[in-house]
């Protein structure tokens, strides 16, 4: 048992570690002069189309299934009976994504929108987004 654990732990030792490199190769030497040369600066890494940021809902489409409610690990989503809709709590959601995939109407889709820091909690609570634009 102990010859596994040093035979891994001195392979880690060599190996190279999966990290991101954005933040140490393009680290500009000093914060004056990234100030001062903003061009120095590059840009974040793109992401791609299966980004995960703030959901957007489009009420009109949703049929009231609950079926987000029963995957969601976060709480993040209520049932509003009287309308037979839901809300999401932004400030609960995770970005796991499972509503979804789990939707069978397509009514929650991820946003590529991920500025979302706010002072008031019950202000960031998603009742309607509208339809889904394409590469939004």
């Amino acid at each position: 048992m102990f010859t596994r654990i040093f035979q891994q732990l001195f392979k880690n030792l060599f190996s190279n570690v999966a990290t991101n490199p954005f933040p140490a190769v393009h680290m500009p030497p000093s914060l004056t002069d990234a100030l001062s040369n903003p061009d120095a600066i590059k840009p974040p890494i793109p992401v791609g189309e299966r980004f995960r940021g703030k959901l957007r809902y489009d009420r009109a489409k949703c049929i009231g299934c609950k079926l987000c409610m029963r995957v969601c690990p976060a709480n993040a989503t209520d049932f509003v009976p009287e309308e037979k809709k839901i809300i999401i709590h932004n400030d609960k959601c995770c970005f796991c994504a499972q509503c979804t995939e789990i939707c069978p109407v397509k009514c929650l889709t991820m946003s590529g929108e991920f500025a979302m820091s706010s002072y008031d909690r019950k202000g960031n609570i998603t009742k309607d987004s509208g339809a889904a634009v394409a590469g939004a």
